[in-house]
This record gives C-alpha cells, sequence and structure tokens, in this order.
C-alpha cells in the first residue's frame, strides 16, 4: 500500500444473513459471523492507517425483517461491547455511533451509549457504528434541528451553509467517507450517508461480509488509489 490512505472508510456490511443460508446456518448466525469479521476489519484499518471506519451496523429499514432476527440483532451490540469494550480502550480504540438510538431497547441503547461514553477521550482510531441508521433520516432530523435554532434566535437564517448543517447530522465532527464499500453483490446506496458521501468513490464487492478481509479491503483502497491518479 502506499501512503494515500483514505482518512475514512465507510462499510456496507452486506450479505451476512445470506452467507448463513448458503451454509445452511439461520441468518443470526450469519450475523455472528459478521460481528467477527467485523473485528478483523478495524484490525486490518488499524493497521492501513485509516482514521475513520464507519460501519453500517443495522439501517433503519431493518425493522422490517423477521421478528427473530431484529431480535438477534439488538442483542448483538451488548453481546459484541461486553467482549470487546475492554480490548478498545487498550487500544486506544474511540466508539462513535450515528443514528436514532433512542428508540431502541434499553439494553442495546444502553450498550452503545456506554461504548461511546467509555471511549470518548480515546484519540486513536474512531469506529463508527451507524446503527438504526437511515441517509433519508439524518437529513430531515438534521433539517429539524436547524430550524429549531433559526426559529429560536440562536441561529441567522443567513448562516445557514453546508458546514454548520453538517454539525446537526448524526456524523458531526467526522470528515466525510473517501471510500464507501458495499460488499454481498448489491450495487445500491440503501441509504446510507447520503449527504456525507456526496463525493465518496463507491467500490462494490461480490463477497458476502463474512468472508470480507483485509486483503479485499486492500484491493478496495487500490482502486480508490487508482481512480485518484486517473484524474490528475
Amino acid at each position: 500500500m502506499n501512503s494515500s490512505i483514505p482518512k475514512h472508510v465507510a462499510i456496507m456490511m452486506d450479505g451476512n444473513g445470506r452467507w448463513g443460508k448458503t451454509r445452511g446456518l439461520t441468518r443470526s448466525e450469519g450475523h455472528y459471523a459478521g460481528a467477527k469479521t467485523m473485528q478483523k476489519i478495524i484490525d486490518a484499518c488499524i493497521e492501513l492507517g485509516v482514521n475513520v471506519l464507519t460501519l453500517y451496523a443495522f439501517s433503519s429499514e431493518n425493522w422490517s425483517r423477521p421478528k427473530d432476527e431484529v431480535n438477534y440483532l439488538m442483542q448483538l451490540p451488548v453481546k459484541f461491547f461486553k467482549q470487546k469494550l475492554p480490548e478498545f480502550m487498550k487500544r486506544n480504540i474511540k466508539i462513535r455511533i450515528s443514528g436514532n438510538i433512542m428508540v431502541l431497547p434499553e439494553p442495546t441503547k444502553m450498550a452503545l451509549m456506554k461504548a461511546e461514553e467509555k471511549t470518548k477521550a480515546n484519540d486513536g482510531i474512531i469506529v463508527n457504528f451507524a446503527f438504526n441508521y437511515g441517509g433519508r433520516d439524518d437529513i430531515l432530523q438534521a433539517i429539524r434541528k436547524v430550524v429549531n435554532e433559526v426559529q429560536h434566535n440562536r441561529v441567522e437564517f443567513e448562516q445557514v451553509d453546508e458546514k454548520m448543517f453538517a454539525q446537526f447530522l448524526y456524523t458531526k465532527d467526522l470528515p466525510d467517507p473517501d471510500l464507501v464499500i458495499r460488499t454481498g453483490g448489491e450495487k445500491r446506496v440503501s441509504n446510507f450517508l447520503l449527504w456525507q458521501s456526496s463525493k465518496a468513490e463507491l467500490y462494490f464487492s461480490d463477497v458476502y461480509f463474512p468472508d470480507f478481509n483485509q486483503e479485499l479491503l486492500e484491493e478496495a483502497i487500490h482502486e480508490l488509489q487508482r481512480r485518484q491518479l486517473a484524474h490528475l
């Protein structure tokens, strides 16, 4: 890898359920495998020098999935952070959560909030979990906040620009992604970081996320670098 490593990589971790089904497993077992791969991708990003990694962990549209699967996905952060939080602290990893977490089951919400609070002083890689996140919802909630600020005379209407607006998004203070990767074979943005990824390079992989690894991540980064060189 050369020195032009993207500062912010965002990954749509697609294909977990299908990975499970192709192996005669449940979709939930596929999500468990995806969580294990997620840890490896965090390690790979640290090794490569990525500053921010955003992981699309639960879409606001995923509520329509089978109840058992949704329940499992709600339990996963509780188990994941209980196991990994001490390691994240030791490795100076900072956790961010982007999404409407206030409507989540209490144990899920508390696990996410605790992870963010415990690691807030860490200054290593930022791992941003997009949980109950939707791009349109993100923009709408930001609009509501901006309108409220203007109505209460805390912000002048003329002051509202892109830079200010971005500070009301779930991803405030994070740089926009340079590279958005979607695994699993689909070639859609699926309501992910719609505002933030307006200038990002998109990379689609046919590999289901549980089989995604550092080599494939490096392939995606190489493709980004190739595209950047082509525009010089």
